[in-house]
């Protein structure tokens, strides 16, 4: 995750764990129709299928974008065989 800090005073913007659907995974934020906050991070590699491109990771977020959007940003992939 490069530029994208959390700020240790706020409560809106945090670190969870989620499956993202992700056909190519080169980008490095996401909308939040495609990502699914899950539990943990086991709940999250559990419920993965990178065969139909949804990948576990760790995301911060949600934030809105200048578009009005709300967007997740990746902090790391957490299951690599794809």
């Amino acid at each position: 995750m490069k530029g994208y800090y959390l700020d240790p005073d706020s409560e809106v913007v945090d670190e969870c764990f989620a499956v993202v659907y992700a056909p190519k995974r080169r980008r490095d934020r996401f909308p939040e129709n495609c990502v699914k906050i899950m539990d943990n991070e086991f709940t999250a590699i559990e419920n993965s299928d990178p065969d139909n491109f949804y990948f576990a990771a760790k995301m911060l977020g949600p934030a809105r974008s200048s578009e009005g959007f709300r967007m997740f940003y990746l902090i790391e992939w957490l299951n690599q065989e794809a």
